[in-house]
């Protein structure tokens, strides 16, 4: 009996955990709020009341959680860019093909912006409200995530696999694929995400040339 309770009580996390988890979850459920009420509103016309409200925490008590809506708008952004980012990562780790790394990219690209819709129009509608410092960093990571793609378009170009002239602009082509798909595409509609992210992994094949 003794030896079960002290296994019980390795298995549960220590009060701080607990606490860090519920924190963690909390912040999660305001960011999405945040989201939601953003796109919804704009941001200008969104209050941090409006948040509370959403995940009901009182005015005062939702700044123990977060400093001030900026830095929920600053924070949404830069979590958005390291999902995708991620995706990415994952998706062209699983082959040293670079012409189906760059398919499996274009999937993965379709596929969140078919799924993160709320985020799109974010990243596109409320950029310009950023503080200048912010509204850098978050240029940087999209830089870097435009250049993880344009670097797959020249190594297929150099290895003789694609056929474009400019990869930049190719590249502009590509990620443009998906921000569409943000706009137009509904769950309920004729085709899933997995055959939308297929169907364009195809037709970016045949834009690039892919052989």
């Amino acid at each position: 009996m003794g030896t079960q309770a002290h296994a019980h009580q390795q298995a549960t996390p220590a009060a701080p955990a607990r606490l860090a988890l519920r924190g963690a979850a909390r912040r999660e459920r305001i960011l999405d709020a945040a989201l939601e009420l953003f796109v919804e509103r704009g941001y200008l016309g969104t209050t941090m009341d409006d948040i509370g409200a959403a995940v009901d925490i009182k005015g005062p008590s939702l700044y123990k959680h977060v400093r001030s809506k900026h830095d929920l708008l600053a924070e949404l952004m830069s979590r958005s860019i390291a999902s995708v980012h991620a995706a990415h990562d994952e998706a062209v780790a699983a082959t040293d093909d670079v012409v189906e790394q760059l398919r499996l990219a274009v999937e993965a690209h379709v596929r969140f912006h078919a799924r993160h819709r709320l985020d799109a129009f974010l990243g596109s509608r409320e950029l310009h409200n950023l503080l200048p410092e912010h509204r850098a960093r978050i240029g940087r990571e999209r830089k870097a995530y435009e250049r993880s793609f344009r670097r797959l378009v020249e190594a297929g170009v150099a290895a003789g696999r694609l056929d474009v002239r400019s990869p930049k602009l190719t590249t502009f082509a590509l990620l443009d694929m998906g921000t569409g798909v943000a706009v137009w595409f509904r769950e309920d509609g004729p085709s899933s995400v997995e055959q939308l992210a297929r169907h364009h992994g195809e037709l970016a094949m045949r834009m690039v040339g892919a052989t």
